[in-house]
Order: structure tokens, then C-alpha cells, then sequence
């Protein structure tokens, strides 16, 4: 189910946006598709993530970085099956987030989350198994 007023935008490179069965995004959510966004199956984002599989170049200071395109893909971003993902949550090209974890509010998601973790910050890291 997506919810009202959540954003898809397809920006910053040609990945697809690939959505699981039983995925719940609620209001406030924006999506790029950028370097590809996969979201697994039985997957609960709360209110107002982001999800940028995408990045500015920005190596000219003489060239306004918006016309400066986009730096090499690290990946886009994948959400393995049975996530939960908190209100506010950034997550940033390459981020991983394996099966099974939990994602703390205002995290910033920028690399592997190992499965059945709790992590949280910024940038998030494991702060606990669940198993």
C-alpha cells in the first residue's frame, strides 16, 4: 500500500523502482529511482523517508553542481524482505539493508545493514541483534 502524498521520481540515472508484495510507505515518503530502489516483500516504511539512490557530482567549483549530472552509481539501494524502517529515515546509494532488520528513526542508511539487526544514527550502524 502506498499511501497519499509519497513521491516517486524517476532521477539522477535509469534504475527501475522494484516493490515487494505486502510493502506499506506512508505519507511524506519520496523515492527516487536514480541507480534503482528494491524494496523487498512484507517491508513497513514510516512516515517521511527518503530514499536516494543517487548523487550530485559536484568536483568543479566553477560549474553549478546541478549542471554537473551525477556521480557513479554505488549500487542503488536494496531492502531485503521483513524490514521495518522508522519515521525519517535517509538512505543513501549503495545502502543494503539485509533481511529481517529494524531501522531506528533519523537514521542516515549509507552502507550494509547485516540481517536480523536493529541499527540506528548517523550514519546507522548495528546497535543489536535480534536473534
Amino acid at each position: 500500500m502506498v499511501d497519499s502524498f509519497v513521491k516517486i521520481k524517476p532521477v539522477g540515472g535509469n534504475g527501475d523502482l522494484i516493490l515487494g508484495e505486502r510493502v506499506y510507505i506512508n505519507s511524506g515518503c519520496v523515492l527516487y529511482t536514480g541507480n534503482g530502489l528494491t524494496i523487498g516483500n512484507d517491508v513497513a516504511i514510516a512516515a517521511n523517508c527518503t530514499f536516494a539512490p543517487v548523487n550530485h557530482e559536484y568536483v568543479d567549483p566553477d560549474i553549478p553542481i546541478i549542471n554537473q549530472g551525477f556521480r557513479p552509481s554505488k549500487g542503488g539501494i536494496v531492502i531485503e524482505d521483513d524490514v521495518w524502517i522508522g519515521a525519517g529515515v535517509v538512505f543513501l546509494d549503495g545502502a543494503i539493508v539485509r533481511k529481517g532488520c529494524v531501522i531506528g528513526a533519523q537514521s542516515v542508511v549509507r552502507s550494509e545493514i547485516p540481517a536480523y539487526h536493529v541499527a540506528a544514527g548517523n550514519p546507522a550502524v548495528p546497535i543489536k541483534a535480534r536473534r
